[in-house]
């Protein structure tokens, strides 16, 4: 099914200036209209950087699109009517709430900014948003440091999803979860999207729950793409040895299924040379 482009980035640069090597260097990809696109790579790949780009909240070389908006050439106005459309899920949410504001009154906020609501309606607009994410409206009153890390991923998943937004970024938004609570956050983002058409850049290092989430996924290493495809298809044949190793590092505890051949990273490509595929095994 063809999906209609939401956010196109091209050509996409991210230097700040602490090494001779870009953090993100000439990356392109999209995502489409209700689809996931899972980002994966190990840490210092360049991942973040291309989320934080695609905010607006790190200077880059290149082009980032949303809906067809030039976001580097995006006026005050366009950037306030963007914010409403293209949200963001981070992995600690307990960083992005403030300590010293009820929950209630942080999930309101948009609404408040935006000029979304009345303000005799915040009350039940918030109750409803904490009902939809798995949570009693009577925490409303509460504080962040009241609620556990699965609860306040919640609570940063009903502010990104109150303004119905098409696209959410999510950078590592369950790796700071034990194992249950990630399966219950995982499957709240799959119902929001059934339900809302919500697409989602899924950023991650847990290529299970990529592989979960995902319809699409792309590969970087130090700083690149160097594979992108159907999420099924790059799992069961990936093309290039780093896909490969990191697909050989995960336990799979299926002995019918320990059929991949084992990389060392000294089997792994330079990385002068990221293009180029697995070669023919003897």
């Amino acid at each position: 099914m063809t999906r209609p482009d939401l956010l196109t980035i091209d050509d996409l640069v991210v230097d700040y200036g602490r090494t001779d090597k870009n953090a993100v260097d000439g990356v392109s990809l999209t995502v489409g209209a209700g689809e996931t696109l899972g980002l994966v790579g190990e840490s210092g790949s360049g991942k973040s950087s291309i989320a934080r780009a695609a905010l607006g909240l790190t200077p880059y070389r290149g082009s980032v699109r949303f809906q067809g908006q030039e976001l580097q050439s995006a006026n005050a106005a366009q950037w306030h009517a963007t914010r409403g459309r293209l949200q963001m899920i981070f992995q600690d949410p307990y960083s992005t709430l403030d300590p010293r504001i009820r929950i209630g009154d942080q999930i309101a906020e948009p609404f408040i900014v935006h000029k979304a609501a009345p303000r005799a309606e915040l009350g039940a607009k918030v109750a409803s948003l904490l009902e939809r994410v798995g949570l009693d409206p009577a925490m409303a009153r509460r504080y962040p440091h009241e609620f556990s890390g699965g609860q306040r991923q919640r609570i940063a998943i009903a502010r990104a999803i109150a303004l119905h937004p098409t696209l959410i970024v999510c950078d590592e938004p369950t790796s700071a979860l034990d194992v249950s609570v990630q399966a219950q956050v995982l499957a709240l983002l799959e119902e929001l999207q059934r339900e809302q058409g919500i697409a989602y850049l899924f950023i991650a290092h847990n290529l299970g729950v990529v592989r979960r989430i995902s319809h699409r996924v792309a590969v970087m290493y130090l700083g690149r793409i160097i594979e992108t495809g159907p999420t099924d298809e790059v799992f069961r044949n990936p093309q290039h040895p780093y896909t490969r190793a990191l697909l050989d590092a995960v336990l799979e505890p299926d002995p019918a299924e320990r059929h991949r051949t084992h990389l060392a990273p000294s089997d792994l490509t330079s990385p002068i040379d990221l293009t180029s595929g697995l070669e023919e095994e003897s």
